[in-house]
């Protein structure tokens, strides 16, 4: 597996967007119950201005995931702390993808003097519980039944990392 992490950037609109909708269609992942425009990216990419964004791009220089840093606040006092999220194409979970994003945006949170990684996922994505626990994140809060997707209530469960 040759895979390249490059900065997120507008070149990227088109395949984050589809990979994300897919999510969105498909799973608890990604919070919206409907397909997102390609407008929507612009939203993206201001959430993470100043902080660390990345895609991953296969041999073929096809975008096959992206992970990406966000203020968990926007007041000063909150600033060492950051929430993480990724979305990875679903033929290549399971092959490292989602342990390359969380490494390279950990060393890049560091350099920018983040302490506490927080990551927001839904109690109905047990792949996505299994592998913040695996990668030391611990069930740090939860909001019990505050979303309902596809005619089903979930909990939000925040997760932590400290660095």
């Amino acid at each position: 597996m040759s895979l390249v992490l490059r900065s997120l950037t507008g070149a990227y609109r088109i395949p984050v967007i589809d990979i994300f909708n897919y999510y969105i269609e498909n799973s608890f992942a990604a919070y919206p119950d409907r397909k997102v425009p390609y407008a929507f990216f612009d939203i993206l990419l201001k959430a993470a201005e100043e902080y660390p964004a990345l895609v991953a791009e296969d041999e073929q220089d096809q975008v096959v995931g992206f992970g990406m840093l966000r203020a968990y606040h926007p007041f000063p006092v909150f600033s060492k702390t950051a929430e993480i999220s990724y979305f990875i194409k679903p033929e290549w979970t399971g092959k490292g993808l989602g342990d390359l994003l969380l490494t390279s945006l950990i060393q890049k949170a560091k350099r920018k003097g983040i302490h506490s990684l927080l990551a927001s996922v839904a109690s109905l994505n047990e792949p996505s519980l299994k592998f913040h626990k695996k990668h030391g994140f611990i069930e740090c809060g939860r909001f019990r039944k505050i979303g309902e997707k596809k005619g089903q209530a979930f909990d939000v469960v925040y997760m932590q990392k400290m660095l």
